[in-house]
């Protein structure tokens, strides 16, 4: 982590933690550990997302890549380990150039190393940045006939209803006119079903929870005991989200850069929220800053759904 990134972290952890209610950041989860540990929760039992998300890429990538036309430029908004991102790569027509883009630098690289070997005709131009604020394309060698953004894993959920919407106008703008976007959204569907899925017998979600905290000792010289907290995950139904916690199990002080931050026993510290939608729903919210729905695939349960939008 480069220092302006560190000084944003520390920053960041103190605000949410001296507000009411206490808050961190989830885009803190992705370090190198975290982001293993998100890939191990893929491969959970009742983590459907991600293998039902990789299934209709599987069956529909043709005919995405059609959707996103010749010539593009494709950007991926929080690149990961980029499994799904191949089959959709091996869709598209003369792909320019391939932008992945992570906050997690050295898992970047190295899924960016990976995808540029195995594609040697696309230039890859991997972007460590925070995709939450406005950052600089990269300029390919090949002038793209437009560009799109790649952004799966319904990761849209993670943001506020308000916050959503601006990240969506501000990937319309970076698009621009032509641009187009290729989203993975969570449908809203029985409870036991999305609550299971953030609470695998594994352990690995409450591990990759808990890592926030670690990080914050070796990167920040934070004073936390980790064991002293619990992963803690429900859905609420009325506002339609998972909402996820980290909740103290005693009476307890933080110490970061010089401040302590009191910590009741029970008290939740809020890290994430995963919000889940209907199609249509997503597709109103869109239309109010230049999207337009053009395509939607879903799977046989309606669990999950890929859009491809359009800026007219």
């Amino acid at each position: 982590m480069t220092q302006l990134a560190s000084e944003r972290f520390l920053h960041e952890s103190i605000a949410g933690l001296t507000q009411t209610p206490k808050q961190l950041p989830c885009k803190y989860f992705y370090d190198q550990r975290g982001s293993q540990l998100f890939d191990q929760i893929c491969e959970t039992d009742d983590y459907y997302l991600t293998r039902t998300e990789t299934a209709i890429m599987q069956q529909h990538a043709r005919e995405m890549g059609e959707c996103l036309g010749e010539g593009v430029m494709l950007v991926e908004f929080g690149s990961g380990s980029s499994i799904k991102t191949r089959y959709l790569l091996d869709q598209l027509i003369r792909p320019v150039a391939y932008v992945p883009v992570d906050i997690s630098r050295e898992h970047l690289h190295t899924s960016a190393e990976q995808i540029s070997a195995d594609y040697p005709t696309i230039e890859v131009l991997p972007t460590c940045a925070d995709f939450t604020k406005p950052f600089p394309l990269p300029n390919p060698k090949q002038r793209p006939s437009h560009d799109a953004v790649y952004f799966p894993g319904s990761t849209i959920g993670n943001f506020q209803p308000d916050q959503a919407k601006q990240l969506l106008g501000s990937i319309a703008h970076m698009c621009g006119e032509q641009g187009g976007l290729l989203i993975g959204i969570d449908l809203r569907k029985d409870p036991e079903i999305l609550e299971r899925a953030y609470n695998d017998d594994q352990g690995v979600t409450a591990e990759f929870n808990l890592n926030l905290l670690h990080r914050m000792r070796k990167e920040l010289g934070a004073t936390i005991d980790v064991s002293s907290f619990e992963h803690h995950a429900f859905y609420n139904a009325e506002a339609g989200r998972i909402e996820i916690y980290l909740r103290s199990r005693v009476d307890q002080t933080i110490q970061l850069d010089g401040q302590t931050v009191q910590v009741e026993a029970g008290e939740l510290i809020h890290t994430e929220y995963s919000h889940k939608y209907t199609i249509d729903g997503f597709a109103e919210t869109a239309a109010e800053v230049g999207w337009t729905l053009r395509r939607s695939w879903t799977d046989e349960n309606d669990y999950f759904a890929v859009l491809h939008l359009v800026v007219l």
